[in-house]
Order: structure tokens, then C-alpha cells, then sequence
């Protein structure tokens, strides 16, 4: 049958005898009630009910229906109570969605969440494109750029990437100091392929380097970073992870305008899910610790709320 609805009306009209009382169950108007009986009878081609002074009377059809009907009402309520206890638990399958970038600060968050639940299976999925959250692609997400604004998700500051520009000291050697209020003449700059990057320092160079000055350009900022580290020019990085290479030097240290904010996003059906609340709890009292570098614009931490 098409529409579950109509059924589940025709049984609580059968069972409870009246449109009225069907209606309150069912929280809907009562003409909806009766907007739906009319439906099912004709699909079906037969009648239902006898309408009398006293209320609807199950016809031999409409008998045949609700024994159907309450077998299936039966097994709702069973599958409800299955589901709900699933719910309650912390096993199967986690989807987390982020910036490959960040991997290195979420995996040993991802391997302590685990250690602690051994049924579950976490899928990270790393991708240009933005996994949908209303459509079950992803229990969560870890974005940068500017706050979402779907009205269906619950969005969360997480981290404050403070970011500069940075190039190996092998390559200042060969080229010389940076003006990083000039025009970059003389050097050779790492950008991006996008056009249209939503990350706030990848908008400054496009608006502020020239075209001609970037002569290597990444599909994602992982790819960038990777190239200003092998030493193809200068370019952005996030504080912590510079620091974690001795050979880079900061040509032009971090500013409020090249920040990004990072953002923990979870659908509002599975906010409240023990899975998606333990991960998210987990995640953001762990998140707490990592390197100064990525929680500060300028030295001041920013704690996780």
C-alpha cells in the first residue's frame, strides 16, 4: 500500500469508532480523518465503514483491514523499540566528515573515542565536496570557513586555525626576504586551483597576489601545504602544523583576517543520539589540547565552549 497514513487512520477509526477519537490519537484535524478514509475507499473500491449517528462501524473489508493494519501498527511499535535501544548505544558505524588537513589532530582523538568503545566502526571521509548531513552521508561534520547556516543542523565552534604565511629557509636563501604588504615580485607563491576558496587567507591572495606571482596551484589546501614544506615556494599553513617542520621560517606572521574558524556541525534528528553526543563531547573536551598554535590568532588561547 502507497500511503501508510491512510492505514494507520482506517485503524484507529475501526478500533476507536469515531472520527473524533480518531483525530486525537492521531494528532491531526478531524477532517483529515475523513479526508483520508475517502481516500483509501477509493483506491480500494469497496467500502470500509458504515457511517451512522453513533460513529463508523468496520464494514467485513474494513474488518479484514484492521487485522492487517494492527499486525503492521505491531511491528512499528516492536522496530521503535529496537531502534531506540540502538540509540541508546555506542556501536556500529560512525560517519565524521572533515578537512584532510586536520587529520593529524583528529586521529589520535578518533583512536582514544575507540579505545573506549570497541564495537564501533568510525568511516572518515576527507573530500572537497561538502557531505550532506539530511541525507545520512555523515553523523558529523568538521568544517572551516564561514558558520553554516542551514537551519537543520546544530553548529558548534570547535577551533580557531590561527594561519600565516611561511617558506623553507632554503628557499629564502635563494630569493630573498618577503614584503608581505607588497606585491610579492620576485617570488614564487602556492595558491590554490579554486577560484573561489571559502578559506579567509586563500581570499586575501586572490585580492591581494598577483595572478602571475602564484606558480603552483593545489586542488585543496593539504596539497598546498605539502608544497610550501617541499619548498616550492611560500605560501599558508596553519601555525601548529608549521611548527612541527624546523626547516620553514614565517615571512609573515599570522593575522585576525586569515584565521579560520572551525566548526562542528550535527544534524538535528541525530544530535541527541548517544553515539553522536558521546564523539562530539569527547571530541570537543580533547580538542582543548591540541597545540597552541591552532587555537590562537596571536598567542591568546581560545578556549572550546
Amino acid at each position: 500500500m502507497e500511503n501508510w497514513d491512510e492505514i494507520r487512520t482506517a485503524y484507529q477509526v475501526a478500533r476507536l469508532g469515531t472520527v473524533s477519537g480518531a483525530a486525537d490519537v492521531l494528532g491531526v484535524h478531524h477532517a483529515t480523518v475523513i479526508r483520508h478514509i475517502d481516500s483509501l475507499e477509493q483506491r480500494l473500491g469497496v467500502k470500509l465503514f458504515q457511517r451512522h449517528a453513533r460513529g463508523y462501524t468496520a464494514t467485513d473489508a474494513g474488518q479484514d483491514l484492521l487485522q492487517v493494519a494492527k499486525v503492521t501498527a505491531d511491528q512499528f511499535d516492536q522496530l521503535s523499540g529496537r531502534l531506540h535501544g540502538h540509540g541508546a548505544k555506542v556501536t556500529g558505524e560512525l560517519i565524521i566528515t572533515s578537512l584532510d588537513l586536520l587529520s593529524p589532530l583528529l586521529a589520535p582523538i578518533i583512536a582514544g573515542f575507540q579505545a573506549e568503545h570497541d564495537d564501533l566502526v568510525v568511516k572518515f571521509l576527507t573530500d572537497n565536496r561538502v557531505f550532506r548531513l539530511e541525507y545520512g552521508e555523515a553523523h558529523i561534520a568538521i568544517r572551516a570557513g564561514n558558520k553554516p547556516e542551514d537551519p537543520d543542523n546544530v553548529v558548534q565552534t570547535l577551533d580557531r586555525q590561527a594561519t600565516a604565511i611561511y617558506a623553507t629557509k632554503a628557499y629564502l636563501d635563494a630569493h630573498g626576504p618577503i614584503d608581505c604588504d607588497g606585491d610579492f615580485e620576485g617570488h614564487r607563491i602556492v595558491g590554490y586551483a579554486d577560484d573561489n576558496p571559502r578559506a579567509p587567507f586563500s581570499k586575501w591572495m586572490r585580492d591581494h597576489v598577483p595572478s602571475e606571482r602564484i606558480v603552483y596551484r593545489a586542488s585543496n589546501i593539504r596539497s598546498a601545504c605539502d608544497a610550501v614544506i617541499a619548498g616550492v615556494g611560500a605560501g599558508f599553513l596553519p601555525v601548529w602544523q608549521a611548527e612541527l617542520h624546523d626547516h620553514l621560517v614565517p615571512v609573515c606572521d599570522a593575522r585576525e583576517e586569515w584565521a579560520s574558524r572551525i566548526w562542528l556541525i550535527t544534524h538535528v534528528d541525530l544530535h541527541r543520539t548517544a553515539k553522536v553526543q558521546s564523539f562530539t563531547t569527547y571530541l570537543k573536551e580533547h580538542a582543548k589540547g591540541w597545540p597552541q598554535g591552532a587555537n590562537s590568532a596571536a598567542g591568546t588561547r581560545v578556549q572550546v565552549p
